[in-house]
């Protein structure tokens, strides 16, 4: 049986998304983002759900173990997070003085908090907040979770769909230690891939010449520093389009006269979300 890690508690997001992609997988949590990069270098036959970005509130943060570890990149997927009021059996919006959830939770929920005169806690995430308000047992404590949460740890769903902006979504990637691509073919398709600049003037604007000449259309570029250091920086980019297609060649050949490191972490199928 396939296997996927995921950061957080049964009832996280993660968890969500790892069962829409692949309901039969063994899905196991892990504590940190940390151990699921770990496992899945370790285990080739294992694979990670990891969330990436978020349509509000941006970079989750874990470019830096993209880069150490160089996992593939199988695919991505776009899940819609649908944020909701979760409380003990019984429990009143009224009866309700603290929330607990994950600070980007809380972030993107902020007016419904406002309204309600709650106490904002932060903590490391949705699903481990439900699990605490189940074990508390206490009406005047809040969660705020996924639907998921609500039927994991026996809660009520007390308000739906409390997030300040309805169709909210986070892009997860699924990675793993095995090198995987599909073929060329009439799709629409993402290549993703990390480089590090040699130390030269306009060294960056000169090496993205080769994607403006070729018509590449980046989506993403992110720079990220090199450990212990301030001036040196590796870049993560996406960019619409295969590997094999010869624009896309012409122009990643450009680059890599500029670069001192260059890796190609995937070629996967644009999700249809995009097309939206």
């Amino acid at each position: 049986m396939n296997k996927i890690y995921f950061q957080g508690t049964f009832g996280a997001y993660s968890h969500l998304a790892a069962l829409s992609i692949s309901p039969k997988a063994k899905i196991i949590p892990c504590k940190t983002f940390d151990e699921c990069f770990l496992n899945a270098s370790k285990d080739p036959n294992s694979k990670i759900i990891i969330p990436e970005s978020n349509r509000i509130t941006g970079n989750i943060g874990i470019e830096y173990l993209i880069f150490q570890y160089r996992l593939n990149i199988y695919s991505e997927y776009f899940q819609k997070i649908e944020h909701n009021l979760l409380g003990i059996p019984g429990t009143k919006i009224s009866d309700i003085k603290d929330v607990y959830s994950h600070g980007q939770a809380l972030s993107q929920c902020s007016n419904f908090i406002k309204s309600n005169n709650l106490i904002e806690h932060v903590r490391a995430d949705t699903a481990g907040s439900a699990q605490m308000i189940s074990k508390a047992n206490d009406k005047t404590k809040a969660a705020i979770a996924s639907s998921l949460s609500a039927k994991t740890y026996n809660l009520d769903i007390i308000q739906k769909s409390i997030e300040n902006e309805s169709g909210n979504l986070t892009r997860f990637l699924i990675m793993g230690k095995n090198v995987s691509q599909p073929e060329f073919g009439k799709k629409k398709y993402i290549t993703s891939f990390l480089f590090k600049l040699k130390s030269k003037p306009a060294a960056l604007y000169q090496s993205l010449a080769g994607f403006a000449l070729n018509s590449v259309n980046l989506t993403k570029l992110q720079s990220y520093p090199e450990k212990n250091s301030f001036d040196s920086f590796f870049f993560l980019c996406d960019l619409d389009g295969h590997i094999e297609d010869l624009k896309v060649q012409k122009s990643l050949e450009e680059l890599g006269l500029h670069c001192e490191d260059f890796h190609v972490l995937g070629v996967f199928e644009a999700d249809k979300i995009r097309e939206k």
